[in-house]
């Protein structure tokens, strides 16, 4: 799974939101290394909508515009506690390598 595709699907982890919400969480979760463009998200919560790993919680009138509010479906968890799972896996296998590796001649 790319990197914006689970970020997209961890900022509705625990609430659902809308579109901009989406974005600002991301970044806020990420110290602002992940901004996604409008045409990043809405692709991708165009692509989740699709698989239904996202729903469509309620949509709104504001400003007299339509703002759809998302939230993870049930198969949407699970995916990204499988996901999850697989990350912290590689990151656990990354420390240990990192530690267990002999530090190399420093030139002096």
């Amino acid at each position: 799974m790319q990197e914006p595709t689970v970020m997209v699907m961890t900022a509705l982890a625990d609430a659902p939101r809308h579109g901009y919400a989406i974005a600002q969480e991301v970044k806020s979760m990420t110290g602002g290394r992940v901004a996604l463009r409008t045409g990043a998200l809405y692709g991708a919560l165009d692509r989740l909508l699709a698989d239904g790993m996202i729903e469509i919680d309620r949509e709104e009138i504001v400003d007299g515009r339509a703002r759809r509010i998302f939230t993870l479906s049930p198969a949407g968890r699970e995916r990204l506690a499988a996901e999850a799972e697989r990350l912290a896996e590689t990151a656990r296998e990354a420390s240990r390598r990192l530690s267990a590796a002999r530090p190399s001649p420093s030139a002096t």
